[in-house]
């Protein structure tokens, strides 16, 4: 069955970087565009970035634009996501998530990974 792992996370300071990355399995990984999520504390799932199948193709929304880099390693099976520039308001639970659209990803009837949580403060 379809497996996704998170990990990476930690607390940070304003400014600093984190680097997170999803270990995946139980499915063909290189025919599949893949997404991360967020939930921060108090709202609901938010679509944060995607990538193709081919990793050729890479999305990001508006508030993490130029601060985050999706991308994906087909022979280790993983997803990564390099995150500068940290924000209070990335503080959030980190999900990665099959799927290169938002609506594919948040509509995922995969089951979650346990996710990783970014602590962005002093």
């Amino acid at each position: 069955q379809v497996q996704l792992v998170e990990s990476g996370g930690g607390l940070v300071q304003p400014g600093g970087s984190l680097r997170l990355s999803c270990a995946a399995s139980g499915f063909v990984f290189r025919s599949y565009g893949m997404s991360w999520v967020r939930q921060a504390p108090g709202k609901g799932l938010e679509w944060v970035s995607g990538i193709n199948w081919i990793g050729s193709n890479t999305r990001y929304e508006d508030s993490v634009k130029g601060r985050f880099t999706i991308s994906r390693d087909d022979a280790k099976n993983t997803l990564s996501l390099q995150m500068n520039n940290l924000k209070p308001e990335d503080t959030a639970v980190y999900y990665c998530a099959r799927g290169f659209r938002p609506s594919e990803a948040l509509s995922s009837r995969d089951p979650w990974g346990q996710g990783t949580q970014v602590t962005v403060g002093t």
